[in-house]
C-alpha cells in the first residue's frame, strides 16, 4: 500500500489495493500559491477532516480539493498521521513534496536556512511513531537568499540612538537592498528588527517592532510592494553576539532579510 502526499502544490496520492490507483478527478494546474490536494480517501469524514486542516493552515481560497472518495485501504490511524503533518511547519517549505509511502515518510524542496530544514524533518519525526522513517531532502533556497545576505554584506542599518528614524547611513544600504529587492520579483521577504539586551525587553520588542516598520515604509518610497514586505520585531531574543562588549551589543542592533515562505 503506497501513499503519496505532495505540497506546494500538496496534493495526496493513494494506490487502491492490490496495487491498482485509485479513480481521482483528472488533475488540474493550480495558479502560483495554490495549494492542491487530489488523491482517494475511504470516507467523507478523512476527506473533511483533512480539507479542514489545509484550509486552517493556508486558508480556504488557495486550496484546491481534488479529493475523491473511494474504497481504499489504509494503515491504521493513518489519517491521524496525515493530519500531524498537515501542521506549520509545512509553510516553511516551497517548491516541495512530501511522501508517505507506508512506514517511509520523505520530504524535499526549499527553505530558507539550514535550522528550517533541520527543525522541518525533526518535528516529523517527532510526529510520528518510531515505526516511521524520516529521510530529509531539504534544501536551503540559496539563491534568493544569498543575493540579500550578498547586499547586506554584514553591515548594521543605523537608526538614531533609541529611535526608529534612519540614519544617512542606514538609508543609503536601503537604498542598495531596494535594488536587489527588485530583483526577486514576487518572492516575499521577512524584515526582522532586533535589539541588544541593554533596557526592558518589552520596550526593546517595540523598538525592534518600530524599526522593521520603518524599514519596509523606506523600501516602499523606493518602489517594493510594501504587501510583499512582512515585518516582526524579536527584540533582544535572538543575540549573535555576546552583549557584554559594546561590540557584541552593536552587532546584535540589527535589521535582517530573510526570504519568506
Amino acid at each position: 500500500m503506497r501513499h503519496l502526499i505532495e505540497l506546494s502544490m500538496l496534493s495526496i496520492f493513494v494506490l487502491a489495493p492490490g496495487g491498482a490507483p485509485a479513480q481521482v478527478p483528472a488533475p488540474v494546474s493550480p495558479k502560483p500559491g495554490q495549494i492542491l490536494i487530489s488523491g482517494t480517501v475511504p470516507d467523507e469524514a478523512s476527506k473533511a477532516a483533512m480539507l479542514a486542516r489545509l484550509r486552517e493552515l493556508y486558508g480556504a481560497d488557495r486550496v484546491v480539493d481534488q479529493i475523491a472518495i473511494g474504497n481504499v485501504s489504509l494503515p491504521p490511524n493513518w489519517s491521524g498521521y496525515v493530519q500531524k503533518l498537515i501542521g506549520p511547519d509545512l509553510k516553511l517549505i516551497s517548491k516541495g513534496q512530501l511522501k508517505i509511502d507506508g512506514n517511509n515518510v520523505s520530504v524535499r524542496g526549499e527553505v530558507a536556512n539550514e535550522a528550517q530544514r533541520q527543525q522541518v524533518a525533526s518535528d516529523f519525526a517527532t510526529s510520528l511513531n518510531p515505526t516511521y522513517t524520516v529521510n530529509n531532502g531539504l534544501r536551503v533556497s540559496a539563491a534568493e537568499q544569498n543575493l540579500l545576505d550578498a547586499t547586506l554584506a554584514r553591515r548594521i542599518i543605523e537608526f538614531e540612538s533609541g529611535k526608529a528614524a534612519l540614519t544617512p547611513s542606514g538609508k543609503a544600504i536601503l537604498d542598495e537592498m531596494a535594488a536587489a529587492l527588485q530583483k526577486l520579483r514576487d518572492k516575499k521577504v521577512e524584515v526582522i528588527g532586533h535589539t541588544d539586551n541593554v533596557g526592558l525587553r518589552e520596550s526593546n520588542l517595540a523598538l525592534s517592532q518600530a524599526r522593521a516598520e520603518a524599514v519596509r515604509q523606506y523600501l516602499a518610497e523606493k518602489g517594493i510592494n510594501p504587501d510583499m514586505v512582512s515585518v516582526s520585531g524579536q527584540g533582544p531574543d535572538r543575540p549573535v553576539a555576546d552583549n557584554a562588549s559594546a561590540d557584541g551589543r552593536a552587532h546584535n542592533r540589527r535589521i535582517e532579510f530573510r526570504i519568506a515562505q
